[in-house]
């Protein structure tokens, strides 16, 4: 197993865990009778729920960042503009 195969399960474990954990996360059964109110105005469940967003974008952020291959997308962007060039 190469270098970059080992980072690649690593990554797949990483995201997988983020992602159950976020959906332990977003039960907030804790925050359903709170009256608390987040800088003044914002419902606790709200801003935790806010907060569950900004986790998921950025697990989804990573999650493209690992999985996404480097230097194809270029090259096979390259590739088609010097065929419809004529090159």
């Amino acid at each position: 197993m190469t270098g970059s195969s080992k980072a690649a399960s690593k990554g797949v474990w990483i995201i997988s865990g983020l992602v159950v954990l976020l959906l332990i996360l977003h039960q907030d059964n804790w925050n359903w009778e709170s009256d608390t109110l987040v800088f003044g105005f914002m419902p606790i469940g709200l801003f935790w729920h806010a907060c569950i967003s900004l986790g998921a974008s950025l697990t989804w952020a990573l999650a493209t960042f690992i999985a996404w291959p480097f230097g194809d997308d270029g090259q096979a962007f390259q590739e088609n503009n010097q065929q419809e060039a004529g090159e």
